[in-house]
């Protein structure tokens, strides 16, 4: 199969799809990888690391993406929408709940997309999982950050000093991301209190968390509570290909600390505060009701290296699975699979994306 490594466009995206080593994988399965020059170059790998890989480079955006197969990190931007066409399998992160124009550029276009961020494994999501687990670690380190009166921050330190209190950290959500924050948060010596609304869920997060993390289960009224004396709030509720619920209404923020910060991990699939909108690295935070918001879409981006490594790992293992067996085999083989197909033929084949887009849902195919 003919695999396909597009540079990627997006403001501030620095991470690259696959590895090196990732692609002498796909070689030594009897593949055609074809690498846009300088893909892997904020990443630290040279077109000459993809080159002794055994992948074709190119400069041409063009030739990535005729390809049977393209990899991507982050959804196509409307200037990438020209590549589209029937037959292209196209496997990234989607995030369609929040991107109407993208869904119905894909099936319109009969692309077949499958979304990393709906494969789905014994109940776990194998691809986003690191990536939250990045984003909910980062979250903490650019709320601290913000925090400074610098930028309009509270100016409060988060773990405070002898005979000062720390600061108060509110973490709303208690998967891959929520946790990691609640225990960055935790280290740093923050107090912590994380709203939850599955019970066994919360179990295993007082067990395995620090004992400065309070568990809360999560309803309106302990949301609004908590965010009358926080200083830091941290968005990491998730709901699998559909928009995130807006927990933090605009009325709340009128309440919340003046310079507080919040630091929305959910902004991809729309943003789980009311007043959260989508901000780049180069232009992070800006402020509503007197309170920063941090909305950066595509915060792993930050540390590159790190996020890509870990991306190539898990994502690997499906993409020479396709490679080898054709996507409908791959399907079979590879039941996780079933879960990432988002478009197909020019139909909607999950049904949060559907219903978040109020747009028709078709049975999955190969379910």
């Amino acid at each position: 199969m003919n695999i396909g490594i597009p540079l990627e466009i997006k403001t501030g995206e620095t991470r690259v799809s696959c590895t090196p080593a990732g692609v002498r994988h796909l070689v030594a399965g009897g593949h055609r990888v074809v690498v846009q020059s300088g893909a892997g170059a904020s990443s630290g790998f040279s077109d000459d690391k993809y080159r002794r890989a055994g992948a074709m480079v190119t400069g041409s955006a063009d030739k990535a993406w005729r390809c049977d197969l393209v990899v991507k990190v982050k959804e196509p931007l409307e200037e990438e929408y020209r590549h589209f066409r029937k037959g292209l399998v196209l496997f990234t992160y989607l995030h369609l709940a929040g991107n109407p124009g993208l869904a119905s550029k894909l099936l319109e276009t009969e692309v077949t997309a499958i979304a990393y961020e709906t494969v789905e494994e014994n109940g776990r999501l194998p691809l986003l999982s690191p990536m939250s687990e990045i984003a909910g670690k980062m979250s903490v380190l650019m709320g601290a950050y913000f925090q400074s009166s610098r930028f309009g921050g509270g100016g409060k330190l988060l773990g405070g000093v002898p005979g000062v209190l720390p600061a108060s950290v509110v973490v709303l959500g208690g998967g891959s991301a929520g946790m990691h924050a609640a225990k960055v948060a935790a280290g740093l010596g923050a107090s912590v209190t994380l709203l939850e609304l599955g019970q066994e869920r919360m179990r295993m997060l007082e067990s395995s968390l620090p004992a400065q993390v309070r568990t809360l289960y999560s309803t309106a009224q302990h949301v609004e509570e908590q965010l009358a004396t926080a200083d830091l709030v941290i968005g990491a509720v998730l709901v699998p290909g559909a928009a995130a619920p807006k927990l933090v209404t605009r009325p709340m923020l009128r309440h919340m600390k003046k310079g507080a910060v919040l630091v929305d991990i959910a902004i991809d699939q729309g943003g789980c505060f009311e007043s959260s909108r989508p901000t780049t690295h180069e232009d992070p935070v800006f402020v509503e009701e007197g309170v920063l918001h941090y909305c950066v879409t595509n915060m792993p981006a930050a540390y590159p290296e790190t996020s890509t490594e870990a991306l190539t790992g898990v994502s690997l293992p499906y993409v020479r699975r396709m490679a080898d067996l054709g996507l409908e085999s791959a399907m079979v083989m590879m039941p996780g699979l079933v879960g990432g197909l988002n478009t197909w033929q020019g139909r909607l084949t999950n049904r949060a994306v559907a219903e978040s887009l109020s747009l028709p849902f078709e049975e999955n195919p190969f379910a």
